[in-house]
Order: C-alpha cells, then structure tokens, then sequence
C-alpha cells in the first residue's frame, strides 16, 4: 500500500500541491510561535548591570509571606521595606557602605525615562568620567550620554541644575547623579545599599529582617532592569501563547478542511479502484498513506520555514520594545518536535473522516455524486458539531451563574470564540445550501448559474468558506471584545469622576509636599489627593489576593468621585475601615477583614463601604494612613460654586509647573486614561490577525486552485454552448464572492453569539454593556478575502479559457 501511495504521489503531484502547502504553513505557524514562547520562557539569566562592580548588595524586604495550610503564599510588595537604621549603622562597622537611591527626573530637553541617582553609586555601574568633574554642590549633577555637556544649565522638575560631567551611556539606563547629600534630600527613603564587608558577615547581621544579601548575578535583583524585564517576558509569554492557540487552532482547522476536499474531489478514482477490486479496507489505507507522506514532507518543511521566520519575529518583537534588548531566541529543540508531530497529527486526523467516506464509496455511486454532492455532512460531522456548540452554551452559561468576570479574562475570550467557531465550522456544509439560496438573488442565467453551482457543490463550497469564516470571526471577535470592554472600563471612569479638573504628575512620578501645598491653596479648588498602592487579603485560607488600592481622604473622596457603592457610605471610611468591592470573598458592609497593606504590615479594618464588582478596576479605598509612603500620583478637583473655573485651572498649571504637572478636565482625563488599547494589546491582536489573515489569503489561494480543476470542465461545456469569455470570468468572479459571502455571514454569527455572552456578562457586573462591532476591521478582512478569492478563481480561469479558445 505504501508504494501505491508513493506513485500516487509521483504521478499525481499538482493534486497534492493544496494539502502540502496547507500543512506546511501551519506546521511553520506552530514552529514560529513555539520557538518564540520557548524563548520567553526559557530566557538566559540577566547579568548584574547597574552593581555589576559592587561586591555585596543588601536589598530591604521586597515580598510577602503569609503562612496557610497548604504552605506559604508570597506575594512582591508594592513598596519595598527600607533597611531598619539600626542593620544600617551595624553594617558600617564591617565596612564601606553607599545607600542607593532611584527617583525619576524630567529635564528640559533630556530624556524621558530619567532617573536620578547619588553620585556614590555611579562606580557600581563602572560609570567614569569622559568629560568635566563629579558634583560638588546641590545644582550640580552628571548626566549619561551626550544629550548635555558640561556648563549646560537645565531646568528639572527637582530644581535648576548645571551639568558640570558626563559620563559615557551604558545602554539600560539615562541617569542623572547628584551629590549623595542632595540625593537623599530628593528621595529620603533608602531600600538598598551596597557594601564590602564579608557577605557571611552581612547575611549575620541582617538575620531576622527580611533582608536579602546578594551577591553574584543575583545582585541584577536589586536593579528596576528585571522588574522590567520580567514584567516584558509576562507580557511576551501571555502574547505569544495566544498568538500560538488561535495559529494552531486555524491551521488545524484549515489543514483537516483541505485534506478532506482533497480527498472528496477523488471520488471517481476511489469508485474506479472500488470497481478494479480494492476493498473499502484498502482505499482508506491507500489515503491514509498518502496523507502520511504528505504530512511527513509536509510538516518538514515548515519546521525549516517556521525556524527561518522565528529569527525574524523575534528581531521584530526587541526592535518595537516589546522585549529586553539582550532577548534572544535560544536552542529549543522541543518547539520543532511538537510542531512536527502536530501537524502530522492533524494530517492524519484530517483525513480520517474522508478516508472513511472514500472506502464507502462504490463504483455507480461515485460516478453518480460526481458532479453534485448529495450528502456532505456526516451524521458524525453533525453530533460533533452539535456537542461542541452544546458545550459552549453549557460553559457560557455556567460561567454567567457562577462568575461573570471569568468572561473578561484575555484567556477566556481569545479560546472561547474558537469553540463556537468549531462548532459552526462542523456544521457549515448543512448550512452551505440555505444560506446559498438566501444570499445569490441575482435574476437570470447568471444567478441561477451561481445559485447552483455553489449549492450543488458543498464540500467545495465549504473548504473555501472555512478559512473565510475563521478569519472574519477573529476579527469580530476579538478587537470587537477589546474594544467592549474598553468602553465599559472608560464608561465607568466617566461615571465615577466628578472633578471637574484632574492634575497628574509626570509619568512614574509623584507630587511632593510642597507641590500639595500649592495646589491647596489655589482659590476655589478643593483638592482630593489619592495615591496608587496595593492590598492583600487572604481568600478562603489559601490564596493571596492582591487588589490595587487609592489612599485618599474620604472627605475630598466625596466631593470628587462617584463610586458604585452598593452598601455603606463613603464618608464612612476612616483609619480603621476600608471600602472593597464585590469581588472580595467577605464584602459585607461593618464586618471586619484581616489585610496586610503595600508595606506588608498586617490590619485589622472595618468594611465601610462595598462596590459593584464592574469590569474589575474598581479597586479598593484605604486612607493615607494605611498607605504611608505612597506617592500621591493623581489630584482631583472640584471647583466652588462660587469660582471661576477658568481661573481655577490656571491656578492649578501655576502650582504644578515646577513639577512638570498636567491639568486636564475630567473628560480629558477619562479619554487619555482609556484609549482604544495599550500598545502590547494593539500589538497582539495585529498578530493574531495577521496570522490568521495571512493563512488564510494563502489557503483561500489555494483552495481555490484546486477547485478549479473541477469547474473547467463545467466552463469549456458552459463555452460551447455559446457563453463569452467575459460572462464565464464573471460567472467565476460571482461564483467566488458567493463562497465568500458565506464564510463571512458564518463568521459573523459566531462573532455574534460570542459578543452576546461579553454583553450579558458586563450586566451582570452591573458594568455599562454596549458592544462595540469593529466594522472597519471586519470591512477590510472580508475585502482582503473577497479580492483574493475573486483573483484566484479568475486567473487560472482566464488562462485556462484562452488555451481551450486557441
């Protein structure tokens, strides 16, 4: 059977050519995903950097250990505790230490990720002078690079300075160093130093604290590079693990669809061999070997492709700053083998179905079903499809009574669509027929022509549809869920926010006292400041939850916010209480829960308020006191009745242009805090897009080629009866757009029903549940689909018309 299917093969290459290329454009998909998420996976360990020259680094507690019952739950602290005074002094009896301190700058003209550092510390870094001196005085400073030169007066939101050194830039920084005296007045509170006394004695005298002693590359962990870094890969591992499922879910849907058209379009070979003697047995074993060698060369090729390609995806991702710089894509082997055998898998799985169909098929009847398919869907394709589709009501539907916001996750609503997008997918050729009569209204000849032929032939009808439909159902879906819950999240933003000014300070900053105290005083402003922080609670005894936390005065709170209370009164927080939301396991107004603040310090507070849950930024309220050493990052403002408030927001810019503040509006405010996407969820769309849309233009090709051997003879009759060249081309052109028209009205169902259940899950939150269909998206995918199925239908068509004509 083997070297049947073998010179099969040989003699009949341009019949395989659809299914090899299929298969290997997937098998090159999971290969470039997989090596990519390996990558970010499994990346090398990062070299120490800014304490690279620094013997022993000691880092105050960073994390949060709360013993359970099922072992300890640790969580990183928001703010990082500073090294008690006490471990400080004993350190400076055994030997040389330098207290560290980072705080961001914004200069004139410098930029925009400053971070200012005592001039102590710059030794670490191997940093040296390559022009001018160190800094003497407090206007002093010494900055990296060449974007100043020594005498450069400058002005910063940390008072004027002049640059009297430059050092030359390392590449993971741009930093600007003071003198340690002014350094510690800009930025009192010291979590790290470093030193160059014996670590075993350092690990003694830090015994007990929390403190970590670091030593070796471990010292990168007192640097923000690996906070940075690590949040980088995260992002990079939740991005290409998506970008991974929906490419091996559209490949494999694609593949399994075109091996079995591939197979259907054979009927009359497996009739004849039927009718030479060969048993059912045989003629599924002949396609099952083909389908073996096919996926074998196959599945080859696109591991070498999918190698070629990750090198370039990853160059990509480090260039657009998605990645650290020193990201590199490694030696994963596993990547190929998983690709390989799943694309052979789903070669053989493809083709398990039609080969059983094939081995049914007997002379008369092949010949029969030649030109109409009587019977494309099994009553096994139907009770598949069937279950799939149950079971997606069944989950959407639990998840609705149980936990709504489960509905929201990125996880949830990227596999979700896929499963209703199967189940439809399974059922398309049952619906192929209908839909055909419902869309082609064209009267005439042509329509009826249209009508037919793509009624008449459903198995092709449906492998052209199907990566239509997988496209356009992706890109409804998925920017259409983004852009939803953009809208809640902005929708909730608006409503909460009752300033009628919000001022905030540069980026990764905060407001110091004094800048507080202006902004007060501006006349007819009552100011609320709140700061960012965090809260832990402790659910059910095992899981350490960690929800962002506002510490504001409840007072300035009232005037300025609306929040979706659903029990008790904001007015009511005070030190010993805190306002949660619903989405706390124990949220019932005056009952009391154990929290640990972004400091680590364990309370006690009363429950004074409790929030609607939403789309899940709702957060919790805390007074300053539970959040000391905070940054205040965000004022708002209620003016007066009595004030002017053009006059108030011209207060305002006064008070915070020394600190570089921004005043904005409220509405301002909302919009610049909630655009369309953050640029890594642009980012990853445009790549889950563009995968499915580039495979599916390629399969939409290629589909199309192969169907065409089975329409020219259709058209060479359709010529000799009198038809023109040009009403065949248009009879082919129509008969494309009808295919796509199909894909495009399933594609859109699945879409519907997925964004239905996001609608029902945003009201059930008591969230704002206003879909948002992103037409421009959808418009241009199903333009790009029409314009290739209409130039591979027409091309070969033309070019084979002339030939016949001549």
């Amino acid at each position: 059977m083997l070297s049947l299917a073998l010179r099969t093969l040989r003699a009949r290459r341009s019949a395989f050519v659809g299914s090899f290329v299929a298969l290997a454009l997937g098998t090159a998909l999971l290969t470039v995903m997989g090596l990519a998420l390996a990558a970010s996976l499994d990346a090398p360990d990062r070299e120490p950097e800014r304490f690279a020259a620094a013997p022993v680094v000691v880092k105050g507690a960073d994390t949060l250990r709360v013993p359970t019952a099922t072992g300890d739950r640790v969580r990183a602290l928001a703010r990082p505790r500073p090294l008690p005074a006490y471990v400080v002094e004993k350190l400076r009896t055994l030997g040389t230490v330098v207290e560290d301190r980072s705080f961001p700058v914004r200069a004139d003209g410098g930029p925009a990720d400053l971070v200012g550092h005592p001039w102590s510390t710059a030794p670490f870094a191997r940093y040296a002078l390559d022009a001018g001196r160190a800094p003497r005085r407090a206007d002093e400073v010494v900055v990296t690079g060449d974007w100043a030169r020594p005498g450069t007066r400058l002005g910063t939101d940390r008072g004027p300075v002049r640059v009297v050194g430059t050092v030359p830039a390392r590449g993971f920084e741009h930093a600007v160093f003071y003198t340690d005296t002014r350094a510690a007045r800009l930025a009192p509170v010291s979590t790290q130093l470093a030193t160059d006394a014996d670590p075993r004695s350092v690990t003694e005298v830090v015994r007990g604290t929390g403190a970590q002693v670091l030593t070796g590359d471990e010292r990168c962990r007192a640097e923000p590079g690996p906070d940075r870094d690590r949040e980088a890969l995260t992002a990079l591992n939740a991005l290409f693990g998506t970008a991974g499922g929906v490419a091996a879910f559209v490949s494999a849907f694609v593949v399994a669809s075109t091996f079995a058209f591939a197979v259907a379009q054979r009927r009359r070979e497996f009739g004849l061999l039927r009718a030479a003697g060969a048993t059912p047995g045989q003629v599924r074993r002949l396609v099952t070997a083909e389908a073996l060698l096919v996926g074998a060369l196959a599945s080859a090729a696109g591991c070498a492709l999918g190698g070629y390609l990750a090198q370039h995806l990853i160059a990509r991702v480090v260039a657009e700053g998605l990645a650290p710089r020193w990201f590199r894509l490694g030696d994963h082997g596993r990547p190929y083998h998983l690709a390989f055998w799943t694309g052979l898998l789903v070669a053989l799985c493809g083709v398990l179905a039609a080969s059983r169909q094939a081995g049914r098929i007997g002379p008369l009847q092949a010949l029969r079903e030649a030109d109409v398919d009587a019977r494309a869907t099994t009553w096994g394709r139907r009770l598949a499809g069937g279950a799939l589709l149950l079971t997606a009501a069944v989950t959407l539907a639990s998840a609705l009574a149980g936990d709504p916001g489960e509905l929201l996750h990125r996880k949830s609503y990227v596999s979700r669509p896929m499963l209703v997008t199967g189940a439809v997918a399974l059922l398309a050729p049952a619906l192929v027929r209908p839909l055909v009569r419902a869309l082609v209204r064209l009267p005439g000849a042509t329509g009826l022509l249209v009508r037919e032929s793509a009624a008449g032939a459903v198995r092709r009808t449906a492998a052209i549809a199907a990566p239509v439909l997988v496209t356009v159902a992706l890109a409804a879906a998925l920017p259409g869920t983004t852009a939803t819950l953009q809208a809640a999240r902005a929708a909730e933003a608006r409503a909460r926010t009752a300033a009628a000014f919000v001022v905030s300070p540069p980026a990764g900053a905060g407001f110091d006292t004094a800048t507080l105290r202006r902004l007060r005083a501006v006349p007819g402003a009552e100011v609320s400041a709140t700061a960012s922080d965090e809260v832990y609670v402790l659910e059910d005894g095992v899981a350490l939850i960690r929800s962002q936390a506002r510490a504001a005065d409840p007072v300035g709170l009232a005037a300025t916010t609306r929040l979706p209370l659903t029990a008790g009164d904001v007015r009511a927080l005070d030190d010993d209480s805190i306002i949660v939301n619903e989405e706390w396991r124990r949220h019932t107004s005056g009952s009391r829960v154990t929290v640990w603040l972004g400091d680590g310090t364990r309370r006690t507070l009363r429950i004074a308020a409790v929030m609607a849950t939403g789309t899940g930024d709702n957060g919790v309220y805390v007074t300053p006191r539970n959040a000391p050493g905070a940054p205040v990052d965000r004022v708002d403002v209620a003016v007066a009745e009595d004030a002017d408030p053009a006059a108030v927001a011209a207060g305002l810019r006064a008070a915070v242009r020394e600190a570089h503040g921004r005043v904005r509006t409220g509405q301002q405010w909302v919009e610049a805090g909630h655009p369309a996407n953050d640029r890594t969820t642009r980012l990853g769309l445009l790549l889950v897009l563009g995968i499915a849309l580039v495979y599916t233009g390629i399969c939409v090709i290629n589909t199309m080629v192969m169907a065409h051997r089975d329409r020219l003879r259709d058209l060479v009759v359709l010529r000799s009866t009198g038809a023109t060249r040009g009403q065949l081309l248009r009879l082919v052109a129509l008969d494309a757009l009808t295919v796509v028209a199909v894909g495009t009205v399933l594609g859109l169902l699945t879409a519907a029903l997925h964004l239905a259940g996001i609608a029902a899950a945003l009201h059930l939150l008591s969230a704002p549940a206003v879909v948002r269909v992103p037409w421009s998206v959808i418009g241009a995918t199903v333009g790009v689909c029409a314009l290739l199925a209409v130039t591979a239908a027409t091309v070969p068509a033309a070019f084979a018309l002339r030939r016949h004509s001549a």
